[in-house]
């Protein structure tokens, strides 16, 4: 193996739909963050470029010439490269899955062959959340993906992942949207002096697409209501357009705890106890 990238979990805290541009592509503004859990996307050299796809969460996904993954390498004009992804998101789950495994072989193909990474455009063009994935750290996204602004100095919490193993379509959540010209966070994002403050301000926010996906998916209002219900838990949402649901605590021991009860309700959920990537 000559490198290997963590392709971390992007969860969306916040995600107010702001309005829709006259090419159908919704406009947002989401305050994201990247967390410790996540896919993998390591390389060798062989002749060639080739994909292959281990762990759990892999069943299903194709390695054929759409994989996001090779999309990537190839626009890194990468070759003769061997590229193994280890899938332990669930697809198609709203934490970027997808996106971050291949914004990490846009980092793996640059780091190891020295070439330069993509225009904006080009990274765009695999898709909206590409960008946001490509530097995994907290920061506020807005217009279609494109205009990302750094958070510094956001305080830690820890967080319980649970997808309820449901196909939410995103397109689907967004054509059930009621209101697509919603109010966006507040122009200059308050400084956070401790977790405390940063919780509560984020319960006066929203994710718009939350409505819409428990209205198709039931399962989700099910699994935040078991979150919200957890012990030490402080804010249950929606990341993305669903179905995965994401309870926020202070403590590491709180969301540990409240993870293993949760599996042992539910043992045909998805659950990962998780930190902020580090150096968040």
């Amino acid at each position: 193996m000559i490198g290997a990238e963590l392709a971390p979990a992007k969860i969306n805290l916040t995600l107010h739909v702001t309005g829709q541009r006259a090419d159908g592509y919704h406009l947002l503004d989401s305050l994201v963050v990247f967390t410790e859990a996540g896919d993998h996307v390591s390389a060798r050299k062989l002749q060639g470029l080739s994909l292959s796809i281990t762990g759990r969460e892999g069943a299903g996904l194709g390695t054929g010439a759409d994989n996001l993954v090779l999309r990537a390498a190839r626009l890194m004009g990468a070759s003769d490269l061997a590229l193994t992804l280890e899938k332990n998101l669930p697809l198609s789950s709203g934490i970027g899955g997808g996106s971050s495994d291949a914004a990490a072989c846009l980092r793996l193909v640059a780091r190891v062959t020295g070439a330069p990474l993509p225009a904006m455009r080009a990274v765009l063009g695999l898709g909206a959340d590409v960008p946001v994935c490509l530097a995994p750290r907290p920061c506020r996204m807005q217009g279609i993906g494109e205009t990302l602004t750094p958070v510094p100095n956001l305080p830690p919490f820890w967080m319980v992942l649970v997808n309820p193993r449901v196909e939410v379509p995103t397109p689907q959540v967004f054509r059930a949207l009621a209101q697509r010209d919603n109010a966006p966070m507040p122009s200059a994002l308050p400084d956070w002096h401790d977790t405390g403050a940063l919780f509560a301000f984020l319960a006066e926010q929203r994710n718009d697409l939350q409505p819409p996906a428990c209205r198709i998916a039931p399962q989700i209002g099910l699994v935040l209501d078991a979150l919200d219900a957890a012990q030490g838990c402080a804010l249950a949402r929606m990341s993305g357009s669903g179905a995965t649901c994401f309870g926020m605590f202070a403590a590491r021991a709180e969301a540990e705890h409240a993870a293993q009860v949760l599996q042992a309700a539910h043992p045909e959920w998805w659950v990962v106890p998780t930190g902020l990537l580090a150096g968040q």
